[in-house]
This record gives structure tokens, sequence and C-alpha cells, in this order.
């Protein structure tokens, strides 16, 4: 087999997307994501179905300086697809705001298209209940799980 199959290197895709977002460049996101990849944004309600919507949830949510944290990862492979899921946190910082965190589920499907793998599904929902990131209260304590 060609691809990866190490947990470790799965959970090292969200580190690249992280990167990705720091950039600033939408491009660079986006060229992440398969061509018919489908993204169910964290701050956004509408399902984002080409590379061009995918495209322009990035331009407007890079305003916001997102950086992104794993607080919790379950990884599973099957043949050619990976998911990774869990709990995340971003901290934000709009400009001329201030810093706020966003805690949110998250689960990221892989697909290995020959050379690396590419997001097929992303889909990030914001947590119902308000926690602060790391908190006993939530099931996000800090773990990876295979």
């Amino acid at each position: 087999m060609d691809y990866v199959l190490d947990s470790k290197d799965i959970r090292k895709l969200f580190d690249a997307w992280n990167a990705a977002l720091q950039t600033g460049d939408p491009e660079q996101v986006v060229d992440l994501y398969a061509f018919n990849a489908i993204l169910l944004p964290t701050v956004s309600n509408k399902v984002r179905h080409t590379r061009a919507e995918i495209r322009d949830y990035f331009v407007h949510f890079l305003k916001n300086h997102p950086k992104g944290k794993i607080d919790e990862s379950n990884v599973r492979i099957y043949n050619g697809i990976a998911i990774n899921s869990g709990i995340y946190t971003f901290t934000l910082k709009p400009t001329g705001g201030d810093k706020v965190q966003v805690q949110a589920r998250f689960t990221y499907v892989y697909q290995w298209f020959g050379d690396r793998w590419l997001i097929i599904e992303h889909h990030s929902s914001k947590m119902p209940e308000t926690v602060a990131p790391g908190s006993t209260k939530t099931a996000a304590k800090k773990k990876s799980v295979n």
C-alpha cells in the first residue's frame, strides 16, 4: 500500500490544515480538500458543496485569524479512508476585536489520492454547552485515542 497506516500521521494532517489557516491564504486551505469535498462549517449555516463555496467560507473565516488546537482525537483507518473525529478549540482574534475561544466537535474524513491524503468531508459544530477548554466538566479532556 502506498498510503500511511499510522494514526499519528493522520493526526498530523490536522497540523497541516491548521498551518494552512495560519498563512491567511484561503487557497492553501482549499488545496487540502478534494475536488468533491463537503464542508459543514462551524460558523456558517450553509453546507459547502464545491471548491468555490469552500473557498468562500475560508475567505471570511480567515479574517478571524483562527488558530486551532485538538483537545481530543479519535482516528480510524480503513482501505484508503481515514477518519479523525473529536473536540477542538479555536482561538479567534477578529481585526479590532477581542480574542475569543470556540470549542467544537469535528470530523475530518480523508481519502488517499495516490500521492496524498485529501479531505473529502469536514464537519465542525460548536459545542452546545459553554465550557472552558480543558475543563473536567466536558468530554473534551486532552487525550488521543486510536
